[in-house]
């Protein structure tokens, strides 16, 4: 049986392209159900759907409570659609029930190392990750922005301050690992560490650290006083 997708629906009337012009927060309850289920049926759009999911199960709050065999009986949702409703609930739930307590927070070098230290000690080339923090020195986010060879990764602090800026990061903690196990700085650590520094005060994001991983040990940059 054909469905009709949202892309049959005219552009205007469109959830995603309305989401990306307007973001998640302009749409309605009806746009972001259909956003999850995708398609409609041979008879309405993903639109119609949605709404008469929403008409159908009287509340937010009751869809929320609605087990797969009582979605399933709603007329146009199959198993996938019910599982992808569910699933689109499920993450709200844990997103709920997240809080900022559970962010990691970095207080000092030890505490970037202790995060990083078994993801890259084992590694044969370098990997140089950026840890993204906001005002309260909370981890918003974390990249590999560089694999390099053996013994240099290539850094570009262009590519470093694109990635802060996009999550809105006030600060960053750089880490990487020299495979060779011994984390002493190269002149090439302390000369990107330096740009780093010289860029961050331009654009208004601090470098709080350089953390070099070795096989058991790390260095800050910052306690070594290259920073």
């Amino acid at each position: 049986m054909p469905h009709l997708a949202l892309r049959d629906v005219p552009s205007e009337e469109r959830p995603r392209e309305r989401m990306l012009r307007f973001g998640a927060e302009a749409l309605s309850n009806t746009e972001l159900l259909a956003i999850l289920l995708r398609t409609g049926t041979m008879a309405e759009s993903a639109i119609g759907l949605a709404q008469r999911v929403l008409v159908e199960a009287g509340s937010l709050r009751s869809l929320v409570e609605m087990r797969r065999e009582q979605l399933t009986q709603i007329r146009g949702i199959g198993d996938a659609k019910a599982l992808q409703i569910q699933a689109g609930i499920e993450l709200g739930r844990r997103i709920a029930r997240s809080t900022m307590s559970d962010a990691i927070t970095i207080r000092s070098p030890h505490d970037a190392a202790n995060l990083l230290t078994e993801e890259l000690r084992y590694l044969t080339k370098e990997h140089f990750v950026c840890l993204f923090l906001n005002t309260k020195n909370h981890v918003i986010g974390q990249e590999t922005l560089s694999i390099g060879s053996l013994n240099a990764a290539i850094v570009h602090p262009r590519e470093i301050f694109r990635a802060a800026i996009t999550r809105s990061a006030a600060s960053i903690v750089c880490v990487h690992n020299h495979p060779s196990g011994d984390p002493t700085p190269s002149k090439e650590d302390i000369d990107i560490t330096r740009r780093l520094l010289e860029a961050g005060g331009i654009i208004g994001i601090e470098v709080l650290d350089h953390i070099i991983i070795g096989d058991k040990e790390f260095v800050s940059l910052k306690e070594q006083g290259f920073m």
